[in-house]
């Protein structure tokens, strides 16, 4: 067994608060190359050829190493891998196998890979798992945006253990999530795989994410890649106090805090240049100020990117390779030019022996190169389990943010309710861009059925849920938009694959009656419009026009209102849409963001009360389609133009803060922490979950942002019920980064206790004595509250 070591940081043992920890939690670092590791790995590359070493830094799809009836070809894999392989890239959601044959493919490959290569290294087979493991018949989570609302690293956790649990069983060592870029415009194109706009909240659910997939033992769970280092989500170009402090921040937490040691490099650039080729990026912040000691791997086909021409590879190859990163992802189209470049002396041996060696370490710690390697699971298997179901369902309802209530909701049991809507009765409206059925449509152009896993739409789940007394109307009404309206990022190639998804789309969606639909509404006690966006309008290389409800859904949405029935407005797909014509004429209004194969279970239940709604947005939600930056810890007069504010969400019960206590108001530059307690009251009638938000604004000019989340906690509570909650605000959060140090000020500082970023319930000052301190890292990332 491997020895743990504490963290070093400036001399002193790293120690990091998670927001839902109750007692500090002193992390436990286990450098990436072991004593043991290194013996195993030394070894081993002494009797590679250099063909084989060059072969574990690059990757294959699998439709490489497969003949037509999608079954292992000994020719192929003769003629492709004959020196072995580092990576099959997307292993499962380039195939449409069950689990029993998925699982097969991988075994077969890894034993021929014993047999017939020189030194007998299995590959690792790895796959995308931000709303679960992207296999057929896999269990489909919330999509990463609406996961952020649920503020629940404790459950998000469980998500990524089941993930990774359903990945073992056929195979898969490695994920490549989460995505953890810092997103602060609804525009982007995958904002829905982010966490959302705020640094810290990126951070927390990022730590989630890869504690719960990696696990205590990496050699019996799943190793995380997180993406994109750094700013692709925006923010690469940001001045380098901005892009340390907030973007660089998910990364860092992830490092240091659930010892991440896979990193992917984006698409962007960086000073003009590709992040794939960026040494100051990668050897500076990356590996500088994170500490990070792991392995660099390219986006897909992203090398090749930096020159045209196939006379450009081997320098492609050499100036990815120098900058530091140590992998090409997917197919080996440049690094198999790493002997050419070392030949002419523009890559050294040295830093080629540097990237084998890590590729080979990354198998060592994940178990894959002992005699007794367990690299799959026998018998039949089942990816999609009742336990994972229950948590795909809690998340989602968790998920769902309420926006908007004017009494209509909790729905009356005995209401006729006319449901309406192009997501009301579709599971295109329940799956993010990198679950497996979208990425079968989008990628491989092939039609889901919706079965493998039962995806549950909101009308199935309306009529599973509804009282015996309800009667519950269907008419689609309207498509979810026009033709040309989203297009394809590319190259300047003509892609045909948004319209073809669009067409798939709309020919598994029910018949379209506008008139039927509006006559239904008439004829109701209550509407239900479910409405927003699909994969064919929100996701990686999907570029769509404008963000308000795509397509004629707007109008349809007025005609609705006009018919003087109460509206209650479900929002559903991978963004803010701009509602603001709408806005005030619908009693009710809830975003359920891409909610997951029991999206329709959860937003029915919370529709029928069954389950009070407590997400609250990890974005702020946008009043125009402008592409300006938003955030809520930007100026002020930036509000104007927000709908609904960062960590908003209303409920169906009410709660009220009082009783703040600092414990001490003047602390020292030199003191650990800072420590209050308030308590929180559920004032209704019903039992919900509030998520109490800690707040910090400098007072005295300090060069921080106007206002940022430094802490959250979600806190259940019956009626009537009074909960005291304890916080530690620890005075590292109060550093600022400048000169390639962290400081931290004296002076006044303001504590905000709130229910979102605006709704500030509780405020207090503290002062901070002393001489200004200087540090090259902070000890501590997180508070404590509990």
């Amino acid at each position: 067994m491997k020895k743990k070591k504490k963290l070093l940081v400036a001399g002193i043992a790293l120690s990091v608060l998670f927001s839902t920890n109750l007692q500090a939690q002193t992390v436990n670092y286990t450098p990436f190359e072991t004593k043991e590791s290194q013996k195993i790995v030394n070894e081993l590359y002494n009797r590679m050829t250099l063909e084989e070493k060059v072969a574990q830094l690059h990757g294959i799809v699998p439709g490489s190493l497969v003949d037509k009836n999608g079954k292992l070809s000994d020719e192929k894999c003769r003629k492709n891998i004959p020196n072995g392989i580092g990576h099959v890239c997307q292993f499962a959601c380039a195939q449409e196998l069950d689990p029993d044959k998925l699982r097969d493919f991988v075994a077969d490959l890894q034993e021929w890979l014993r047999k017939n290569t020189p030194s007998g290294i299995p590959a690792i087979c790895h796959e995308e798992a931000i709303s679960g493991f992207a296999a057929k018949g896999a269990t489909v989570y919330p999509q990463q945006l609406g996961l952020a609302c649920t503020w629940n690293p404790d459950l998000m956790i469980e998500k990524s253990r089941q993930t990774a649990e359903a990945m073992r069983k056929v195979g898969s060592t490695m994920a490549l999530s989460p995505m953890v870029d810092v997103v602060r415009t609804s525009t982007f194109n995958r904002i829905e795989e982010s966490y959302g706009e705020d640094s810290y909240l990126s951070g927390a659910m990022g730590v989630a994410f890869v504690q719960g997939l990696q696990g205590n033992d990496l050699a019996k769970g799943v190793a995380a890649c997180s993406k994109h280092f750094l700013g692709y989500g925006g923010g690469s170009e940001s001045p380098e106090k901005e892009l340390t402090e907030e973007i660089l921040f998910p990364h860092e937490a992830i490092i240091r805090c659930a010892g991440s040691k896979c990193t992917m490099t984006g698409y962007h650039s960086y000073k003009g240049k590709l992040v794939v080729a960026s040494a100051p990026l990668i050897q500076d912040y990356l590996r500088g100020r994170t500490g990070f000691d792991g392995i660099v791997v390219s986006d897909y086909g992203a090398i090749g990117r930096l020159y045209k021409g196939d006379d450009m590879l081997a320098k492609c190859a050499a100036e990815a390779m120098n900058a530091g990163n140590d992998l090409e992802f997917s197919n080996g189209k440049c690094y198999p030019h790493l002997p050419e470049a070392m030949a002419s002396g523009i890559v050294s041996e040295a830093r080629f022996e540097e990237a084998v060696k890590r590729a080979l370490t990354l198998k060592v710690r994940l178990g894959m190169l002992t005699s007794n390697a367990k690299l799959f699971e026998k018998g039949h298997l089942n990816l999609d389990t009742p336990d994972y179901r229950q948590t795909a369902y809690k998340l989602a309802c968790q998920s769902v943010v309420l926006l908007k209530n004017n009494g209509v909701l909790p729905l009356k049991p005995t209401a006729k309710i006319a449901l309406v809507g192009p997501n009301a009765n579709s599971f295109w409206s329940l799956i993010g861009d990198y679950a497996y059925p979208s990425m079968l449509a989008f990628w491989r152009r092939k039609k889901p059925d919706g079965q493998n896993p039962y995806l549950i739409p909101l009308y199935d789940g309306l009529k599973n849920r509804k009282p015996g007394s309800m009667i519950v109307g269907y008419e689609r009404g309207c498509e979810w938009s026009l033709p040309g309206e989203a297009t394809i990022k590319s190259s300047g190639d003509v892609d045909p694959r948004t319209s073809q998804l669009t067409a798939m789309m709309v020919e598994s969606a029910d018949h379209t009656d506008w008139n039927a639909a509006i006559k239904l509404a008439k004829e109701s006690d209550i509407i239900v419009a479910a409405v927003g966006e699909n994969p064919a309008l929100c996701g990686e290389a999907r570029v769509r026009k404008g963000i308000d409800l795509p397509g004629d859904q707007e109008k349809f949405v007025k005609e609705l209102i006009a018919t003087g029935k109460p509206v209650v407005l479900v929002i559903m797909g991978g963004r803010p849409q701009v509602i603001d014509e709408i806005e005030k004429g619908c009693a009710a209004i809830m975003h359920a963001w891409y909610p997951g194969e029991e999206g329709g279970n959860a937003v029915a239940d919370i529709l029928l009360g069954n389950v009070n709604p407590s997400g609250k947005l990890c974005v702020s939600y946008p009043k125009t389609e402008s592409e300006e930056n938003i955030c809520y810890n930007n100026q002020p007069e930036l509000l104007s133009k927000v709908a609904y504010p960062f960590g908003y969400g209303l409920s169906y019960t009410t709660y009220t803060y009082s009783n703040l206590k600092i414990q001490k108001s003047t602390v020292c530059t030199t003191d650990k922490s800072i420590k209050f307690s308030f308590d929180i009251t559920n004032s209704g009638k019903m039992e919900g979950t509030e998520i109490i938000q800690l707040y910090l604004s400098p007072v005295d000019g300090q060069p921080l942002k106007p206002i940022q989340l430094k802490g959250f906690k979600r806190i259940s509570l019956k009626p009537g019920e009074t909960q005291k909650v304890k916080a530690e605000l620890m005075l590292d959060q109060l550093a600022y980064y400048f000169e390639k140090q962290w400081h931290i000020m004296p002076g006044k500082y303001e504590i905000k206790i709130g229910a979102s970023s605006i709704d500030i319930r509780l405020n207090s000052f503290f002062s901070v004595t002393g001489n200004a301190k200087s540090m090259k890292q902070r000890e501590f990332l997180f508070s404590e509250i509990h």
